[in-house]
């Protein structure tokens, strides 16, 4: 657990995430990424010098082979309150629509009701798990595929929604939460989606994979150029000095 805090609150400072006040929204899908940030920000909540509140959030996708019952057991034993959102995006997109390039349009309507229930909520940010490896796919899936040299953004303001998007993971490699999702037995739900895996960032993935073979630490050294660019938003604030811990209650 010490390990991702420390990954964790080394991004929260870097980036300036978290506020005294806040109330932070988890976007909950049931699997290994976002069930590690909820327990990681439930447990930095408690002792991190700005006070701020974690609330868990799921999107109920219309599965109903989903069973999201562990996580409410998890959210019970972390003490945060849990929200299921019930919606239909899963049948929309794949029986109404039959949408040959689901995942856009998937991730645009995922985005939006997450927005409205984090609101709904009182909450004034939305944490979402992408996680190291994930930032440095995106990467390259805009490079590849886009022509561009862009990335989602450590720290998100959206006007439109009033609501703050933030990555408290974007240190922490995908083997690490991995890792610490068994270590933990967090109760991964499995997610039924047809285009699950089957995506051009599984693509990219296993390209990455591919060429560390011969090129060791090349996910870092990619990272590391999107901070020193900088990239829009990537600059890491360094000169922040952690403040002294609040005592657990």
């Amino acid at each position: 657990m010490q390990k991702m805090l420390s990954y964790v609150r080394r991004a929260v400072d870097h980036y300036n995430m978290i506020k005294e006040g806040d109330r932070v929204a988890v976007g909950v899908s049931g699997g290994k990424d976002s069930l590690a940030l909820l327990v990681a920000l439930t447990q930095l909540s408690r002792f991190y010098p700005e006070k701020f509140e974690v609330v868990a959030i799921t999107l109920e996708m219309g599965y109903d082979e989903m069973d999201f019952s562990p996580v409410q057991a998890l959210c019970d034993r972390l003490g945060v309150e849990y929200i299921r959102v019930p919606t239909q995006i899963g049948p929309i997109i794949f029986d109404i629509r039959h949408e040959e390039n689901p995942c856009a349009l998937c991730a645009k309507m995922r985005r939006g009701a997450l927005h409205e229930a984090a609101k709904a909520a009182g909450c004034n940010k939305v944490a979402l798990g992408h996680h190291f490896d994930d930032v440095v796919e995106t990467y390259m899936l805009s490079l590849f595929y886009e022509g561009r040299i862009s990335c989602f953004q450590p720290v998100t303001y959206l006007d439109r929604a009033d609501i703050t998007l933030i990555r408290p993971l974007l240190y922490v490699p995908e083997y690490f939460v991995r890792s610490f999702a068994k270590r933990h037995e967090l109760p991964i739900v499995h997610n039924p989606c047809p285009a699950d895996g089957n995506t051009k960032r599984q693509e990219i993935k296993e390209l990455l994979k591919n060429l560390e073979k011969t090129m060791p630490g090349l996910r870092e050294r990619i990272f590391g150029a999107m901070q020193r660019y900088p990239l829009d938003g990537w600059a890491p604030d360094r000169t922040r000095k952690p403040k002294k811990p609040r005592d657990k209650k």
